[in-house]
């Protein structure tokens, strides 16, 4: 298939295909009049790396996988590295999860004081101002 279809069929653009080629994630062969041409191990490799990055890896991150996939296994996560690269992400997603519990306690927090003052009364500032001013158009 020509570089349009296989953008189409891995939802994603000519633009892209021609990124990755550069990065070295995908290799095209090209046909004698300088067109390039791919096969479904090639849509495979891209809907891969498409998957990859709709869950946040980067793109060097994906290159494992790839490199899998290009070494004859059907499923690009079936390597010692890949297998790394999904430990490492976990490590890292754990991290950010344990910092937004962090953050939201102390929002929370922030939010319960914020209530307690304004159920109490207690003066914060100037009184809040509610009204509208129209000016007439004539």
């Amino acid at each position: 298939m020509r570089i349009g279809e296989l953008a189409e069929r891995a939802g994603t653009t000519t633009r892209t295909l021609r990124y990755y080629e550069s990065r070295g994630l995908l290799h095209a062969r090209r046909t004698e009049n300088g067109y390039r041409t791919y096969d479904e191990g090639d849509l495979r490799m891209v809907r891969q790396i498409r998957t990859l990055q709709d869950f946040g890896f980067d793109l060097e991150e994906t290159r494992p996988f790839v490199d899998c996939l290009r070494a004859g296994h059907p499923a690009g996560d079936a390597c010692p590295a890949s297998l790394a690269v999904y430990r490492r992400k976990i490590g890292e997603l754990d991290a950010l999860i344990a910092q937004l519990r962090t953050v939201r306690a102390e929002v929370g927090a922030q939010l319960a004081r914020a209530e307690l003052e304004v159920s109490a009364g207690m003066p914060g500032g100037p009184e809040p101002r509610c009204e509208l001013t129209w000016e007439d158009e004539e």
